[in-house]
């Protein structure tokens, strides 16, 4: 008996924080909105999420809040994260992701791996996906981006490849072609200490 191909999803809630506060407040779509973790002391404390506008104008994830205000454009709104708000929101769309595979496994507040293996192969697979983003958007109105491959990092790189909103399957035997032309450092799970090693062993 021939075992069944891998076929894992990789789904990712876009600009998490930034948009559930837009689905909280509507008047904030289409403005920079940044969510920030605050300290207590003064102006400290770092990004915690960034929309797609706020990004565009050099703002993301882990900046510190006094630069990221030094970026901002007079309609850039700062608040605070409501975390408590969030868990609640991801809680409802994790649970409606556990039915959809053959395992799940939660990676954070935003994102989620599942198994998909036995679905009848990419074509299939590619449907649940899309079946997937219209059910989170339907139930609370917020985008999601897919990737779907062979396994969890090729399915996590496949997810990043059309953010926000995007859908990108990658075959088992598109593997290869799809990761060759990407820099090292594009390489999921590889910082500046991993990079630094593999540039000296001149794998670029």
């Amino acid at each position: 008996m021939t075992a069944t191909k891998k076929i894992i999803l990789h789904i990712d809630l876009d600009a998490f924080y930034a948009s559930c506060e837009e689905r909280r407040n509507p008047s904030l779509r289409g403005k920079p909105v940044v969510v920030c973790m605050f300290s207590g002391r003064g102006e400290g404390g770092a990004v915690a999420t960034a929309s797609y506008e706020a990004r565009a104008l050099g703002i993301k994830s882990g900046l510190p809040i006094a630069v990221a205000k030094a970026r901002a454009s007079p309609e850039t709104v700062f608040l605070p994260a409501d975390r408590e708000y969030y868990k609640k929101v991801s809680d409802r769309i994790m649970d409606l992701l556990r039915g959809e595979g053959d395992a799940f496994e939660q990676r954070s507040i935003d994102e989620a791996y599942l198994d998909i293996s036995s679905c009848g192969g990419y074509q299939k697979a590619e449907g649940i996906g899309k079946k997937i983003k219209k059910e989170i958007f339907k139930q609370e109105g917020l985008s999601c981006s897919v990737g779907i491959g062979p396994n969890k990092l090729v399915a996590k790189m496949a997810c990043r490849e059309q953010k926000p909103d995007g859908l990108t399957v990658v075959k088992e035997d598109e593997g290869q072609k799809f990761l060759s032309p990407k820099p090292v450092e594009k390489l999921f799970g590889v910082g500046p200490k991993t990079l630094a090693i593999l540039e000296k062993m001149g794998i670029k």
